[in-house]
């Protein structure tokens, strides 16, 4: 079995951006990632999706993940839809 757990996910981002808040829910294949990151600032949503997939671009070549949806803001946009 190749899938990921979502903790292995989370960490790969974690450990590929500085200062991001991630947070990774789901299983078999099928993900929702949060990132709260100020690299974010400046980056039109595909730029925002094009660097996560980045990451995680290898573990979807493999199959391990298959279906991510995304969640992307910067510090400022997360505090401001609370």
């Amino acid at each position: 079995d190749i899938s990921m757990t979502a903790a292995q996910i989370t960490s790969l981002i974690e450990n590929s951006l500085a200062d991001a808040e991630v947070e990774v829910l789901g299983g078999d294949g099928k993900y929702q990632i949060k990132v709260i990151a100020d690299m974010f600032t400046d980056l039109n949503a595909v730029k925002r999706q094009q660097a996560i997939y980045r990451i995680i671009n290898e573990h979807i070549g493999s199959g391990a993940i298959h279906a991510v949806n995304m969640v992307l803001m910067t510090k400022q946009e997360h505090a401001a839809r609370k």
